[in-house]
């Protein structure tokens, strides 16, 4: 319990200095057509599974919403928004990129593992890029199940970012990747990181090393939930930078619905 609870005081810290340059990123994504294809996958993952329902009867739960993309476009689109981060700066930053819709998102400083809601709140939870940087993933897990609603929808976008640091094969494709930035020259999603304090912290989170997404779907299933993932997503939702930059990890969808207790 010590060793997880000092993994994540130097994930606040470290994500706490970065807050300001992640938000620059958001901020080009929603300047840019990344906004939209995005706010279509999200409107076409949670509407098939809500047929017939308005997205305001939703209410939808954004876990480490960091600087609150995925919160400003789903509040954009009509959604009734919670975001939790477990950073004051990012959820500064959120709140500014929000601009005018700030005051319809329900911003909280709360622990991802931790989730202070009653049982069955939520109708949908998304994430992106958060559970494997978490210290305690399977019982992040197990909360999110908790605070899902009967029926409800988890959208957990994800990928196997430093499984480089713990197989060969990875580790040559990651180099790969860096040469292949370099030789077509489009913008290296680096740069400005200080990537050894990155691996530093991937070493310690218990994802690293894991073959996902089937370990997700393994604790998932654990819980309850109906698992179907797609490994393709990155087709659909990744710019061409991005398909360069990490070709060697590509993103893939979580996408699981809570049992309904007859």
């Amino acid at each position: 319990m010590e060793k997880i609870k000092h993994y994540a005081r130097e994930n606040i810290a470290y994500w706490s200095k970065r807050a300001s340059g992640y938000s620059d990123v958001n901020q080009q994504e929603l300047a840019s057509d990344q906004k939209t294809v995005w706010s279509q996958v999200l409107f076409h993952q949670i509407m098939k599974h809500y047929e017939g329902r308005q997205p305001q009867s939703l209410k939808v739960l954004d876990i480490g919403t960091g600087p609150g993309f995925f919160a400003i476009i789903l509040a954009k689109m009509g959604f009734s928004v919670t975001g939790v981060d477990y950073t004051e700066n990012m959820l500064k930053e959120a709140k500014h990129n929000a601009g005018v819709l700030a005051d319809r998102i329900d911003f909280r400083k709360m622990d991802a593992m931790a989730l202070d809601f009653p049982e069955n709140s939520f109708d949908v939870i998304v994430s992106r890029n958060v559970t494997w940087n978490l210290p305690d993933p399977r019982e992040a897990y197990r909360q999110w199940t908790r605070v899902l609603k009967p029926g409800g929808l988890l959208l957990n976008f994800d990928a196997n970012w430093y499984r480089y640091l713990y197989d060969d094969a990875a580790m040559d494709s990651h180099l790969q990747d860096r040469e292949n930035v370099a030789r077509t020259a489009v913008e290296d999603d680096t740069a400005g990181t200080d990537v050894a304090a990155m691996e530093a912290i991937a070493r310690k989170a218990p994802l690293s090393a894991k073959d996902r997404p089937k370990w997700d779907e393994k604790v998932l299933g654990n819980f309850g939930m109906t698992v179907l993932s797609d490994t393709d997503i990155w087709k659909t939702v990744w710019t061409r930078a991005e398909r360069i930059n990490n070709a060697s990890t590509p993103m893939f969808l979580v996408r699981a619905v809570k049992s309904v207790v007859s």
